[in-house]
């Protein structure tokens, strides 16, 4: 499962092409921020995702010891489902709007144009940090206006888990390796054959899914077809293209076929922290197409689990057909944000350079398994060594797509949900979910905004 030490360093380089980056400053507040003053940070956490709960508990007293007065007030969102909605909500209010935020990048644009983020080009501008980031990896929290409003907390890639022990027991090879989407459903028919009663395949297609049913979904499938789903040089949506119809079409054959997670389990708002902390633990399914990140869970804390370095394979996602480059995944990647409504703005940032110091970002990134963007971080031998999948996923940066960096994505991101749960729930077929698609697209960004695909 380990590629070369050396091949690891390249990749994580590479990342630093193309991906968003954060740093690290004093804590020493401003002038004008002094005295008693309490600041509010808003995060997810949910059962399987708890890393950053455990950085921020630990980084909360230390920075209210080197900040007399300052009160951090912690305020995790238990909820994976409902956490931009509950954030959305805090912010439109002064009373309730957070100081620090933990967000998405695909969110920066959106709600910086909304006016809910700070931008900090000039505290970035005195971090002695911030050569420590890679220049590219910079971009992730920048907004339309070109200022930036996040630091990221390092990024990720997506592949294809995969039980060992059951590919063996139904006759497949456990050093799998599929080169097409056909090899995939195979694989799932065998497993299917052997034991009815296991899950054959998890790729989320649901809306209680949000953002997963997006990105590790569809989105992994319709970038592994030539088609796309933004045209990044005419700027326009992409509309009645043969790849998204395709990819629609690989949740219809999984689900008409019982290939697929059990509704009840697919349309559960849990079913992120569910595949993670019990279907694949558990041995109840056996390939699930997710992220980077789930090993984080299993190497430590309370979803510890002993055996899964030697029960759990990893596949690189293959294109369609095979098609060059042959594989294919998603990034993406968190931040955290300086609200705009913050009385306490430079303390504010304090705590998010604190939090992303090097130590900080080192515990962050190998216990969430994140691929690092911090050079003192991604090239230690403490970050290499502590997590055996980390080479694998970085590998992957050399075949990875991003998500359209545009203010309406969110509203997008909700058709490309409303389609694949439409077709595996049986209310579509892929061909209908795909036109419903190109009417709610065209409804969102405007007929002049978007172009026929292939």
């Amino acid at each position: 499962m380990q590629h070369s030490r050396l091949g690891t360093i390249a990749a994580i380089a590479t990342v630093g092409a193309i991906l968003s980056g954060c740093a690290s400053s004093d804590s020493t507040p401003s002038a004008d921020e002094t005295g008693d003053r309490t600041i509010t940070v808003v995060y997810q956490m949910t059962s399987a995702f708890h890393q950053l709960d455990d950085l921020f508990q630990k980084v909360k007293p230390e920075f209210e010891a080197a900040n007399p007065g300052v009160t951090v007030n912690l305020q995790p969102i238990e909820s994976e489902d409902e956490y931009f909605t509950k954030l959305a909500l805090m912010n439109g209010s002064a009373d309730t709007a957070p100081d620090v935020i933990y967000e998405d990048t695909f969110q920066i644009r959106s709600d910086a144009a909304a006016g809910y983020l700070l931008p900090i080009d000039d505290y970035l501008a005195d971090w002695d940090d911030w050569s420590q980031f890679y220049d590219a990896a910079k971009e992730a929290g920048l907004g339309d206006d070109g200022q930036t409003y996040g630091v990221s907390m390092g990024t990720d890639t997506r592949a294809i888990y995969y039980n060992k022990n059951i590919f063996a027991a139904a006759g497949l090879p456990t050093d799998w390796q599929p080169e097409s989407w056909d090899d995939i459903i195979e694989a799932a028919e065998a497993i299917h054959a052997y034991d009815a009663d296991l899950i054959p395949l998890n790729i989320y297609g649901s809306k209680s899914a949000s953002e997963q049913a997006s990105m590790q979904g569809l989105e992994m499938l319709l970038y592994g077809t030539k088609s796309t789903l933004y045209d990044t040089d005419s700027q326009k949506w992409v509309t009645g293209s043969t790849g998204m119809t395709d990819s629609l079409g690989f949740y219809q054959t999984l689900y008409e076929n019982d290939l697929g997670t059990p509704l009840d389990l697919a349309l559960d708002s849990t079913i992120g922290s569910r595949v993670s902390t019990e279907l694949i633990p558990e041995g109840k399914l056996a390939m699930a197409i997710d992220g980077s990140w789930l090993p984080g869970g299993w190497i430590e804390g309370d979803n510890a689990w002993a055996d899964w370095e030697s029960t759990i394979g990893l596949a690189k996602m293959p294109t369609q057909n095979g098609e060059d480059p042959g594989y294919t995944s998603m990034s993406g990647g968190w931040t955290l944000a300086v609200g705009s409504q913050t009385d306490y703005p430079k303390t504010s940032f304090d705590f998010i350079a604190m939090a992303l110091n090097q130590e900080n970002s080192l515990k962050y990134d190998t216990e969430n398994s994140q691929i690092a963007v911090r050079d003192d971080v991604a090239t230690t031998d403490e970050y290499l060594d502590y997590n055996p999948t980390f080479s694998f996923f970085s590998d992957l940066v050399q075949y990875t797509h991003f998500r359209p960096a545009t203010p309406d994505y969110s509203q997008i991101s909700s058709a490309l949900q409303q389609a694949a749960e439409s077709v595996i729930t049986g209310d579509a077929t892929a061909e209908e979910a795909a036109q419903t698609y190109d009417d709610a697209l065209t409804k969102i960004v405007g007929a002049s905004h978007v172009e026929a695909g292939d």
